[in-house]
């Protein structure tokens, strides 16, 4: 018996780490503040896999820098597993693009595991703007050039709002916030009257009749707001941003690792408990493969690139 326990003990020493995943704590890495919206989805997926595969699934939050500082934080991970990053168009396709040296490459600095899913934004305004409709919106700015103070909290916001001012030929002053709750904020006071805005931070706003909301930026109305029309219906189908995530791990993680992650994740946003909680967000879930996700990531970040570029906004 003794000699057969340390045999097994021995095979079990010299079996791959891989093997044993997960056996400690992992980590992701999120972007942004806590109560942000992708918070509240990492720690809705987190939690659902950390019951599956019995360890805890930690989320930390690391904002700043368009998401580039946890994008460097787990570019420069070790590539165990333990350590991934809950990516947004922000880190990915927004701060790289926006660079003449960027802090990392998206698409050989990172191992794709599976697209998550894809944000709702509202363009809403504060009551105190005479405009009940985008066309009116923009029939007040034309009427009033520089007079709209709009607000942004992340990437998503600037980008978006350059893209509709040069559709809608529109001028309007930038106030940038470092996050979407501060923005928001301000917003309610009626220190900015428009803003891009997830639905995490508009729709409760909106609903208690503080802000009003004038389109939805998805191609399909959101159920959250059903009577809010998409920005094609009101005029701008060439409208063409998309604010997505998508999890990562460090450049070169096994392959095993990989495909068990991928599995645990798409099986979590597969439960109907998750997908009932991101109903909640206006969240949809979009769970792949990781060859799609790496297809989907050179995809954006190429779009995002000719964005700005047509937009006038020059990597910095």
């Amino acid at each position: 018996m003794r000699r057969f326990l340390l045999l097994a003990a021995a095979l079990l020493m010299a079996a791959p780490a891989s093997a044993q995943y997960p056996n400690k704590p992992i980590r992701i890495v999120v972007p942004f503040a806590a109560g942000s919206a992708t918070d509240l989805i990492s720690r809705i997926l987190g939690n659902s896999v950390s019951t599956a595969v019995g360890q805890p699934v930690i989320i930390d939050n690391k904002a700043g820098a368009d998401g580039a500082i946890a994008g460097m934080e787990v570019a420069k991970a070790t590539p165990d597993g333990y350590t991934l990053l809950m990516a947004t168009n922000s880190p990915m396709s927004v701060a790289p693009a926006m660079k003449k040296v960027p802090p990392y490459d998206p698409v050989a600095d990172f191992t794709p595991i599976t697209d998550v899913g894809r944000y709702t934004f509202f363009v809403v305004v504060h009551p105190g703007l005479p405009a009940r409709t985008l066309p009116e919106l923009v029939q007040y700015a034309k009427a009033n050039p520089g007079k709209i103070n709009y607000a942004t909290g992340n990437t998503t916001g600037i980008v978006s709002s350059a893209l509709f001012a040069s559709l809608a030929k529109i001028e309007m002053v930038h106030v940038p916030y470092k996050s979407e709750p501060q923005a928001m904020t301000d917003m309610v006071g009626g220190r900015v009257q428009l803003m891009f805005a997830s639905s995490t931070t508009a729709v409760p706003q909106v609903r208690d009749g503080k802000l009003r909301a004038l389109v939805t930026t998805l191609p399909k109305r959101s159920q959250l707001l059903p009577d809010v029309p998409t920005i094609g219906e009101a005029g701008y189908p060439e409208f063409s941003i998309i604010s997505w995530a998508g999890l990562y791990g460090p450049a070169k993680m096994p392959a095993e690792i990989t495909a068990r992650l991928n599995k645990e994740f798409v099986a979590a946003m597969g439960r109907p408990d998750v997908q009932a909680a991101m109903e909640k967000q206006a969240f949809v879930l979009t769970p792949s493969t990781p060859e799609k996700l790496a297809a989907y990531t050179k995809e954006q970040l190429e779009s995002y690139r000719s964005i700005l570029k047509a937009i006038g906004i020059q990597p910095e």
